[in-house]
């Protein structure tokens, strides 16, 4: 009975973080109908460096000295990379699509740890890739073209595959806060650059708007964590992809966008290859740590 109540509300958190992230994704549509998608990226890394520095300011800057500064800047580089294509693609597509190709980092992440980490590569996952990319065509290719846009989009997806397995490496020796500390810094630094020629003087509601986006984009990264953290990853990462249907719903009421069959299709096919990796994945660990206790 516990162990269900800790799946329900994991799978609770779960939702509410994609419906913060779907509602970062709006507010980024929105922002950048008028404003660049650079200033975009800065001003959500700036409000996580400012919502963080109180949490390090009270544990003592001590805890920030790391010897692999190297892999935090690594980490850094690859995820303002996969925001800088996430935000242009929310800009200039459905809210839907971009939610949809954010959620492709999964086809990637197992492929770039197996040629970076040496992790195994299971059969079972090289079919869910194989039925995830099969969704990604359907999606990229809805009118017989392919759209170059979400072909940005999908590029985001692989900055963000090596992001998270970069955070695989760090999280063998670093703490959380250190690891996303670092990651707020350096992407605020990085993302600061193109703020010399692409800045332009929000208005106040603007302002208002950045505000929201650094809130929901927060909001989303803790309820995230505090879901993966009572109920295992195999119950409740499925839930990820609510974002899309959640961006579904504001890109309705809000811009009056509607979903195709094709997409609905391949964004079904996307969503089932993640979940097969998922449960694929850890049945086999499962299974070869059992063989090996019995042997």
């Amino acid at each position: 009975m516990f162990y269900k109540q800790n799946v329900l509300l994991g799978a609770l958190f779960i939702l509410l973080s994609e419906f913060m992230f779907a509602s970062m994704g709006a507010v980024v549509k929105q922002l950048t109908q008028s404003l660049p998608s650079e200033m975009a990226v800065f001003m959500r890394n700036l409000f996580g460096v400012a919502l963080l520095l109180p949490l390090v300011w009270g544990g003592g800057f001590v805890r920030l000295k790391t010897q692999v500064f190297h892999l935090h800047l690594l980490r850094s580089v690859a995820g303002v990379s996969a925001m800088y294509c996430f935000f242009y693609a929310l800009a200039n597509l459905p809210l839907a699509d971009g939610m949809l190709l954010k959620m492709t980092s999964p086809l990637f992440m197992p492929l770039i740890a197996w040629y970076w980490l040496s992790e195994p590569m299971y059969r079972t996952v090289l079919l869910a890739i194989g039925i995830g990319f099969v969704g990604v065509i359907l999606v990229l290719n809805p009118g017989g073209e392919f759209n170059q846009i979400a072909l940005i989009g999908l590029l985001g997806g692989l900055f963000a595959s090596l992001a998270k397995v970069s955070l695989r490496r760090l999280g063998k020796t670093e703490p959380s806060v250190r690891v996303v500390f670092y990651f707020a810094l350096l992407s605020t630094m990085i993302s600061a650059i193109p703020m010399g020629w692409s800045w332009q003087q929000p208005t106040f509601t603007e302002w208002w708007l950045f505000a929201l986006l650094g809130v929901f984009g927060t909001l989303g990264q803790l309820l995230l964590t505090r879901g993966y953290a009572i109920a295992t990853a195999a119950r409740v990462s499925p839930f990820t992809y609510t974002s899309v249907l959640f961006g579904a719903a504001y890109g309705y009421l809000f811009w009056g966008e509607t979903l195709s069959l094709q997409f609905i299709f391949g964004a079904f096919l996307i969503g089932l290859a993640g979940i097969i990796a998922l449960k694929g994945g850890r049945e086999t660990d499962e299974r070869l740590a059992s063989d090996a206790v019995r042997n």
